[in-house]
């Protein structure tokens, strides 16, 4: 267990009271001592600043408002997203109604497009119009080669119809050169007698004899042959006829099967087309749709943090320490910024800053609405002059005593400096962040405390009280009681780290050892004054 010396305004005391007494009862009072001990030799630089919650937030809505609640009071303890307050909203939620409806319209529209079946539908149109062409050139396929047929056999019933008309002409021919060469055909005529005629009879009469005459059968045949040649010339013209018509069908038949078939691929064409413009039209189709639906889903999310921001939530758990308002008032917009302590997130005490105009709040000033405080943790920000604030470094150990809360003194750290001096009643000072390693309830925000910070220290090392220490001859001496109640002696030592209380030994004292205080060094030599 290490051994804590007294002080040295303790050891004065003691040795007052040590001398009454003895002046009281008129004995000779044993020398106040004080004895060689082993601790810290440290030296500080001092100031003074106020107590300041390590989180502290001053809180306000991002759009003004009329307050509809306030749930908390001043005092409250609040958890991390603790509702505090809430603004009107009714136009709020109805933006976030309307922004969810675009939204849902946005969606559907994309699920109409992605679902959509205008691909497939035109791909049942080529495949049909490909059909259709397959069908179509097989037709005109059919009805060519029926035509083909059909003029080739009007073309040869239309040589045979001229081959019987050849013969037909051929066999009148033959019969008219026939007959023109016959001789005269005999026939059967009634002769002429005279009036004394052979046979007696009587004067004045005619007798008939009888003729025969042999007919030729090409004359007769002739009349026919002129009919058989005159039939067969109107089969011929009618075999022509038939053997035109079925050409002209066949060509009509055939420039029509040609404007058939075109048309079929005309339709695959354009079959062809809608398929590949529904294919390329849906990706942007849908890109475009997908562009709106992310539109709408921005819309419904700052729809959503409007309405969410007329909650006032606490960020961080704390205990309210000022509220600027109350349900009906109008408040404004928070703005403003705080100053910070030099490596903190707290305030910097004294400093005026926008936002701590908490009291314009309340009429639309756009200060602070609420100010959270954490209480559970402190730090000090104090200001100190350029000599001392030089000699101050982050890590530095720090005791700190608050004026309000006598007799508590609690162990703090310097967490930082600031790297810039502030005008402090003329003064340059700089700011430096102390932050307490514990709390006590009896700390509140804004106490004013002081700091001492050990600039230069050294622990568990000897030390002897520097009230008892002086210099002669160049050395540091202190006084030893002497052997057996004689007189005191001067001894030297090799000292250290000289600190604001004690000074350190190196050598020349044992822990332990007595040394005797300044006013008994006096009591033992009348007159002679410790030389310092």
């Amino acid at each position: 267990m290490k051994t804590v010396a007294p002080s040295p305004l303790r050891i004065v005391a003691a040795v007052g009271a040590v001398l009454a007494l003895a002046a009281c009862s008129g004995e000779a009072a044993p020398p106040p001592v004080v004895r060689v001990d082993r601790g810290l030799v440290a030296t500080t630089v001092s100031a003074s600043g106020s107590l300041v919650a390590i989180t502290e937030q001053n809180l306000g809505f991002a759009e003004g408002g009329q307050l509809a609640e306030v749930l908390v009071a001043v005092g409250d303890r609040v958890q991390a997203g603790d509702v505090l307050a809430r603004l009107e909203n009714f136009d709020l939620e109805q933006a976030l109604e309307q922004s969810r409806a675009q939204l849902d319209q946005a969606r559907a529209n994309l699920a109409k497009i992605t679902g959509a079946t205008s691909v497939e539908q035109a791909q049942a149109s080529l495949d049909q119009a490909y059909s259709i062409l397959s069908a179509t050139e097989e037709q005109v396929e059919a009805t060519n080669s029926a035509n083909d047929v059909a003029t080739e056999r009007a073309r040869v019933q239309l040589d045979f119809d001229r081959d019987q008309l050849d013969r037909a002409q051929d066999q009148l021919a033959r019969d008219r050169a026939g007959c023109s060469s016959s001789p005269a055909p005999t026939t059967t005529k009634p002769a002429p007698t005279s009036s004394s005629g052979l046979l007696g009879g009587a004067e004045g009469q005619t007798a008939t004899t009888p003729v025969t005459v042999t007919p030729d059968p090409e004359c007769e045949a002739i009349p026919a042959d002129e009919t058989a040649v005159q039939q067969a010339r109107g089969t011929v013209i009618a075999s022509e006829t038939a053997l035109d018509t079925a050409e002209q069908r066949e060509n009509v038949d055939e420039a029509s099967g040609r404007l058939s078939i075109e048309n079929a691929r005309n339709s695959v064409v354009t079959a062809q087309n809608t398929l590949d413009q529904a294919g390329s039209d849906r990706p942007a189709d849908t890109d475009a749709q997908e562009a709106q639906v992310r539109d709408a889903e921005a819309s419904v999310a700052l729809a959503q943090r409007d309405l969410d921001d007329t909650a006032l939530r606490a960020p961080v758990a704390g205990v309210v320490s000022q509220i600027n308002g109350t349900v009906g008032e109008f408040v404004g917009a928070a703005s403003g910024t705080t100053s910070l302590a030099p490596g903190s997130s707290a305030r910097l005490p004294g400093v005026t800053d926008s936002s701590s105009t908490g009291a314009s709040a309340a009429t639309g000033g756009g200060g602070a609405f609420l100010v959270l405080n954490d209480v559970d943790s402190f730090q000090l920000v104090v200001p100190f002059e350029e000599s001392d604030a030089a000699r101050v470094q982050p890590g530095q150990a720090v005791d700190v005593t608050v004026d309000a809360v006598p007799g508590i003194s609690v162990p703090a750290s310097v967490l930082a400096v600031a790297p810039t001096g502030a005008d402090v009643s003329g003064i340059v000072n700089y700011y430096a962040t102390v932050v307490l390693n514990r709390t006590d309830p009896q700390l509140r925000d804004g106490q004013t405390a002081d700091a001492a910070v050990r600039v230069e220290s050294v622990e568990n090392v000897l030390r002897v009280p520097s009230s008892t220490v002086r210099s002669e001859d160049g050395r540091k001496v202190v006084t030893t009681p002497g052997v057996d109640g004689g007189d005191p002696v001067t001894t030297p030592f090799s000292a250290g780290a000289v600190g604001d209380e004690y000074t350190e030994v190196k050598s020349g004292l044992r822990e332990g050892q007595e040394v005797l205080l300044p006013q008994a060094q006096v009591a033992s030599v009348p007159g002679g004054p410790p030389q310092n």
